[in-house]
């Protein structure tokens, strides 16, 4: 028992032992959050449990299956073997399989991802002639997916007055409608999407209690990773689970509450102990990862926060580094100023995986792509189209999708016609419409397609008989041949293999490639399990992936760009927080709200605590939005910090005159969207500038309105207006052969000749 335990510290090994009764683990940044959960399974098993009476919930595989392995090293396979453990969706998933024929799904149900979903969502507004201009596919996804996580039904949607007042003033009083039309085709297909997996979870164990008291009984111990990152719906299903004896452990940080757009609730862990007025509390607050200056600084910060459980955490690492603060010009100075300092940090033998830079939105990684690539420095951007949306092997996961379950819509209306085999879409229409007529699946109308003589000719009744065959004899084989040999027998006899390699375009060898290796993938998971992997395990696996399991970062010697969002529960040597500036972090749409600056400076706590030895913050004195040039402020949030945790002189970015890809003019020329010329004054003369060679700029600090100038480029041109303070100043000036433009006076260039 001694051996298990050696290794933690004694505020570890007190909540890995105290197993009885509600316990909450507040475990701050680096302080091995993982290590407890991990031992304290391994001790409960150790103690006699049987593994079948836990139950682990994470919020990606990737955690779940690390901490299996683990688990495993700790105590023996024997021991794990029976050990439920993996996200609320893939154990709720794995429930409600047992149980769907008693909310009326069968169990051969699929999981609609978010774009199956908008796809629904688009045919039902569409069906219901609702002006697209109101009715966004993705708003009314969020609104069903919020209204899900807050176990509100449609018809208590449709109900509620102060919803329907809220959705009134919207200009999109129909949402309720959506919702209830939604929900009747996604039982259709016999479907559900991932916010089902917690709702029907939660019908399941309200309308039918004897079920509940199964799992009850089943789960003696329930421990909960993230419990910061739980929504309504999850918290529910916990409490209902723990029922009586309460032995939930929650383990998390209030700190690093940051997903409250995705319904989580930062009062699931904020109310535990009032929720359970007996229960044990364990603050880890030794931090393992970072030096004491960034845990210092970061202390310093998410101290302002009102809405807390106090903690303090410390760390015995050395001092480190103090934080930089670098303020650059411009946004495409911040690019080129922050490569400049990767480039030092490499020099020293640092490996590019060892960095991260870390923004607020997905839109601000372009300047840094485009700058890395000109200094030839190796990235990867984590967050962007994942293998399994890409067009090819969507259309494959369709195919098998349909074979596991024909009633599947979404699935059938993307293949019905893939590879073509002229079914078009005026025939798919005129189906869907008899089903829906008729409250009955697509499957339903192509199994009967014979009878459709009314509204469909021979050739393409007897089209749609192919394709029904094709369907038919993949399903015969669905509980006989493996996941790859079943799987590559569809891609072929599709036409998809034939259709793909027939593409000799760089494109379309590109979609075979991704095809290859979706096979290469199936053939991995087949021969490494020990159990036999049919097609519908494999499907279960991808449907229930998250972003991060995804994610081969780690096993890249590249620099990292991601959100701040995606790099939660990550670490690297060195990190960049950039865009730190009013507005952009914290956003504009969160700014007024005390309870979204909180969240929005518990992001900011998330990104500095990433960084184990160097953080580096930035941010621009001016930024292009919208093609304009604007003046910007730094973020609130670099006020925050304690200023002895700072270098004391902030650092000026690096200059971008030396590097050519990234002049004003240039960039102008690129990030101005086309409509915002409109407010300029069209060019008099031949719209081609003039290049002038060989002279002389003025110091731009003597540049006034009025004034008649040259410019190596744009030629003569007189200044209209000065806007702002040197060095912030921009001028905007006429050119007689180029028209209006607006130049940072640093880096103009220009002469007064009158």
């Amino acid at each position: 028992m001694q051996q298990l335990l050696e290794g933690l510290n004694e505020a570890q090994t007190r909540a890995v032992v105290n197993t009885q009764g509600p316990t909450l683990v507040i475990a701050g940044a680096g302080s091995g959050k993982t290590r407890v959960l991990t031992y304290r399974i391994a001790y409960l098993l150790s103690q006699g449990i049987p593994s079948y009476k836990i139950l682990a919930l994470t919020f990606t595989n990737k955690a779940a299956k690390e901490m299996k392995e683990r688990i495993t090293a700790l105590v023996g396979a024997q021991k794990a073997y029976d050990l439920w453990m993996g996200t609320f969706h893939s154990i709720f998933s794995k429930i409600l399989r047992f149980e769907s024929q008693t909310i009326g799904f069968n169990s051969n149900f699929t999981i609609y991802d978010t774009q199956d979903s908008k796809n629904l969502i688009t045919k039902i507004i569409h069906d219901l002639n609702l002006d697209k201009e109101h009715y966004k596919p993705g708003v009314i996804h969020a609104i069903i997916s919020k209204a899900k996580n807050d176990m509100i039904s449609p018809e208590e949607y449709c109900n509620d007055k102060g919803i329907q007042t809220q959705d009134f003033h919207k200009k999109i009083p129909h949402v309720g409608t959506i919702y209830e039309t939604y929900v009747k085709r996604c039982k259709l297909a016999n479907a559900m999407d991932f916010d089902d997996l917690l709702l029907q979870t939660n019908y399941l164990f309200h309308l039918h209690p004897e079920i509940l008291q199964k799992y009850q009984n089943r789960f003696e111990y329930i421990l909960v990773d993230e419990f910061q990152d739980t929504n309504k719906s999850q918290h529910t299903i916990v409490k209902k689970l723990g029922f009586p004896q309460y032995n939930i452990c929650v383990v998390g940080d209030d700190a690093q509450s940051i997903y409250s757009f995705r319904g989580a609730k930062i009062e699931n862990i904020l109310n535990f102990s009032k929720e359970f007025p007996n229960c044990n509390i364990f603050k880890l607050e030794q931090n393992y990862r970072s030096t004491q200056t960034i845990v210092n600084a970061a202390n310093s910060v998410i101290q302002k926060n009102k809405y807390q459980i106090p903690k303090k955490t410390f760390s015995e690492l050395d001092s480190g580094k103090p934080i930089s603060v670098v303020c650059s010009q411009t946004d495409i100075e911040e690019g080129v100023t922050i490569c400049k300092k990767i480039q030092e940090l490499t020099l020293h033998s640092n490996s590019y995986n060892d960095i991260a830079i870390l923004y607020r939105t997905n839109a601000q990684s372009r300047i840094f792509e485009e700058v890395l690539r000109k200094f030839n420095l190796p990235y990867k951007i984590y967050g962007g189209v994942s293998f399994f949306q890409r067009k090819e092997i969507k259309d494959v996961l369709a195919y098998y999708r349909v074979v596991i379950n024909p009633r599947d819509e979404e699935a059938i209306s993307r293949i019905i016609n893939y590879p073509a085999r002229g079914i078009g879409q005026t025939t798919i229409e005129k189906i869907s419409v008899l089903a829906h007529r008729n409250s009955l699946s697509l499957w339903d109308i192509i199994s009967k397609i014979e009878l459709a003589t009314d509204i469909l000719n021979k050739a393409t009744i007897s089209k749609i008989i192919s394709f029904r065959t094709l369907i038919q004899n993949f399903i015969q084989d669905l509980q006989i041949a493996d996941a790859y040999s079943l799987g590559s027998r569809i891609i072929e006899q599709s036409g998809i293999f034939a259709e793909l390699k027939a593409d000799t375009s760089i494109e379309g060898k590109s979609r075979f490639d991704n095809i290859q290796e979706l096979l290469n993938g199936i053939k991995e998971i087949v021969e490494q399990e020990t159990e036999e992997i049919y097609l519908h395990n494999y499907i279960e696996r991808i449907a229930l992936l998250t972003d991060i399991d995804s994610d081969e970062t780690e096993k890249l010697n590249k620099i990292t760009l991601m959100t701040v969002h995606s790099a939660k529960g990550l670490e690297f040597e060195h990190c960049f927080i950039v865009g730190l500036e009013d507005g952009l972090f914290p956003s504009t749409m969160n700014k007024n709200n005390p309870h979204e600056i909180e969240e929005e400076r518990r992001l900011f706590y998330v990104a500095l605590t990433r960084a184990k030895q160097t953080a580096t913050l930035s941010y621009a004195s001016s930024r292009r939005k919208w093609g304009n040039l604007e003046i910007c402020k730094p973020s609130q949030f670099i006020n925050d910090i304690d200023s002895k945790y700072i270098e004391d002189k902030r650092i000026q970015g690096f200059s971008s005159n030396n590097y050519s890809f990234l002049n004003e003019s240039d960039y102008q020329k690129k990030q101005i969207k086309p409509q915002t010329f409109n407010s300029f004054t069209k060019p008099t003369q031949s719209t081609k500038p003039i290049k002038i060679e060989h002279f002389e700029a003025d110091a731009p600090e003597k540049i006034q309105s009025g004034q008649t100038i040259i410019h190596a480029t744009f030629g003569k041109g007189i200044v209209k207006e000065i806007i702002g303070k040197y060095p912030d100043s921009v001028a905007h000036i006429h050119f007689s052969a180029s028209g209006e433009k607006k130049l940072l006076l640093k880096f103009a260039k220009l002469k007064v000749v009158e």
